[in-house]
């Protein structure tokens, strides 16, 4: 297996690139495969996060030879993210890209989750997909609505697009979002690099959705952006919880660079347009960069070798593949649950007074004023039923209807046939 470790690294000096460099060529967002865009979007959010982590690192270090340092290693990523963000085409609107955006959520969430050693944090991943997979559900529905554009035409064959767990059921108090750390100590490397891929990309969307939103043209999309957005909140806070809150600043530093070397590597072999297959190479070798400068401070600054972090070969690289199957069968199994503190359960298995009940009173006291129902609602009444794209009926009966939305379903008492 590949090892980062071994690669005889350029100097950070090398990794700076010029405007031109910097300014790629955008892909075609109508020939383009899903998957080069999904790539894309990852990868942004990727270097977003190490970017963000580094500034609070900056921000809580005080000695100004380690901050000097990162500085450097901070610009290089800069540079890397504005490259990866700007092969967005200009004709590409925000919300063909939120389309993109959950399409990574759905394909990276499961195919994490069909990899994931730690059942807990396997648990945790199926848990969330079925959420973001009823975000690409209504998102579709206002795409339908407002542009005329189907969304399928965006995923193409790669994703169903259909009702997952209603994302008004999805609203849960704060303190039921926060769930166990994983010990890095003695997890697994594919749980390191699982937990701090999906946070990073969790946190994008959250961002681009805070940023994006509010500039959407009417008001049934601004609160629809509204509405996810706050969920997303819940998935960065329920993901963040997992990463290891004993980990050292420069522990997590050196995870950070390996992570985006990883997936670099995995990257490159899969892209099928050449021009971005080239500038994920030219990633990895930057990035390779990158993660010796970070050996090398955790060994200067902490007496810590890297091989006490991460092993040095990568596991399997990351492959988006067909999972549609795979969401098939946690839908089926799993739709009706929610959360009790850091366990899963039942929405059924609930007491009755449980603090569920009371925050989806306070929010969603009136389900018609709730936009993730609403936007569906107006669908319906302008064509009849809801968009979707299913390869066959759901897996949940009482998720079939096309002209009635379901917002019971994980939100009140109402056991409902599994595996249908």
């Amino acid at each position: 297996m590949f090892n980062p470790f071994d690669e005889k690294p350029i100097t950070l000096s090398d990794t700076m690139m010029d405007w031109k460099r910097m300014y790629p060529k955008p892909y075609d967002k109508n020939t383009s495969d899903p998957y080069t865009k999904v790539r894309v979007i990852l990868m942004n959010g990727i270097e977003a996060e190490s970017i963000v982590f580094a500034h609070q690192l900056h921000r809580n270090c005080v000695n100004n030879d380690l901050r000097r340092e990162l500085a450097m290693l901070r610009r290089s990523e800069q540079q890397q993210q504005k490259r990866i963000d700007w092969l967005s085409p200009t004709n590409e609107t925000a919300l063909e890209k939120t389309i993109s955006y959950e399409q990574v959520a759905v394909d990276l969430t499961a195919w994490l989750a069909m990899h994931e050693p730690n059942p807990y944090v396997k648990a945790t991943l199926d848990f969330i997909l079925l959420e973001d997979f009823d975000h690409l559900y209504r998102y579709a529905n206002l795409l339908d609505m407002d542009d005329n554009i189907p969304a399928h035409d965006i995923v193409k064959k790669y994703v169903e697009i259909m009702p997952g767990r209603p994302t008004i059921s999805e609203h849960r108090h704060p303190v039921d979002t926060v769930m166990r750390p994983v010990d890095f100590k003695t997890a697994d490397v594919r749980t390191k690099l699982n937990t701090l891929i999906i946070v990073s990309a969790e946190q994008q969307t959250m961002n681009y959705y805070m940023n994006t939103g509010a500039l959407y043209y009417n008001d049934l999309g601004r609160q629809l952006y509204q509405e996810i957005a706050m969920i997303e909140e819940q998935h960065v806070t329920h993901y963040g919880s997992l990463l290891d809150p004993n980990a050292t600043w420069l522990e997590n530093l050196l995870m950070h660079q390996y992570m985006e070397c990883f997936l670099y590597y995995s990257f490159a072999q899969d892209e099928t347009d050449a021009s971005i297959r080239s500038i994920w190479e030219q990633c990895l070798e930057q990035e390779i960069t990158h993660l010796h400068t970070a050996a090398a401070l955790l060994q200067k600054f902490e007496n810590k070798h890297w091989q006490e972090v991460v092993p040095g070969p990568f596991p399997e690289p990351l492959h988006f593949r067909d999972t549609r199957e795979y969401v098939r069968k946690i839908l089926g199994e799993q739709v009706e649950l929610t959360c009790d503190l850091e366990d899963l359960v039942n929405v059924n298995d609930l007491r009755d007074d449980h603090r569920f009940f009371w925050y989806q009173e306070c929010i969603n006291h009136d389900v018609n004023a709730v936009p993730s129902h609403v936007v569906i609602a107006e669908h319906q009444k302008k064509f009849g039923t809801d968009y979707r794209f299913e390869n066959e009926l759901s897996p949940v009966e009482s998720l079939r209807d096309r002209r009635t939305d379901n917002t019971d379903l994980g939100r009140k008492k109402t056991r409902v046939p599994q595996m249908v």
